[in-house]
């Protein structure tokens, strides 16, 4: 089915909020990655996954702010581990309810980790993958590379110089 203004398409970013921010040196305004996913990946939603921790509250207005649908992973305060909240399973869970209830064209995953595989590998079965954005060459999974026999086609990374000059936070002048 061709999407028109009356169909549009439904293209979803899910994006694991611990892997972008641990795997870039450099600050990303978000209002500006938002509107780079929209304008270069038609994202109509863009779905930010993270574990909630309080002192994080700026961050959190900036990411709504910026139109990113937080889905928190809730640690439970009597665990012992001080990890953060696993978000892997509940980014591959809203993937896979997307695809089931029909309400997704196609799917960006931001992330370096090799864990997706098989939904990334299932998304490009039902060609369904946009893309995978890794935050960096340097911390990206093997699984992505080119050795993985997947099509080089589904795979960018943010901190590519054009890229990265899009989006990156800039202070702006008093």
């Amino acid at each position: 089915m061709k999407k028109t203004k009356q169909n549009p398409m439904h293209n979803y970013a899910f994006i694991d909020g611990q892997n972008l921010f641990q795997s870039i040196s450099w600050s990303i305004d978000y209002t500006k990655f938002r509107v780079y996913l929209k304008d270069k990946y038609k994202i109509t939603k863009a779905y930010y996954f993270l574990g909630f921790q309080e002192k994080e509250n700026i961050l959190y207005e900036k990411l709504q702010e910026a139109w990113f649908i937080l889905v928190f992973n809730l640690k439970g305060e009597n665990l012992q581990s001080h990890k953060k909240g696993n978000v892997d399973t509940n980014i591959v869970f809203h993937i896979m309810k997307k695809l089931i209830e029909w309400t997704m064209d196609g799917a960006l995953l931001v992330s370096w980790d090799g864990d997706y595989k098989m939904v990334v590998d299932y998304l490009i079965e039902r060609d369904k993958l946009i893309k995978v954005l890794s935050p960096n060459l340097k911390f990206a999974s093997s699984l992505y590379k080119k050795e993985a026999n997947i099509d080089p086609k589904y795979f960018d990374f943010i901190d590519k110089p054009d890229i990265r000059k899009k989006i990156k936070y800039t202070k702006k002048a008093p």
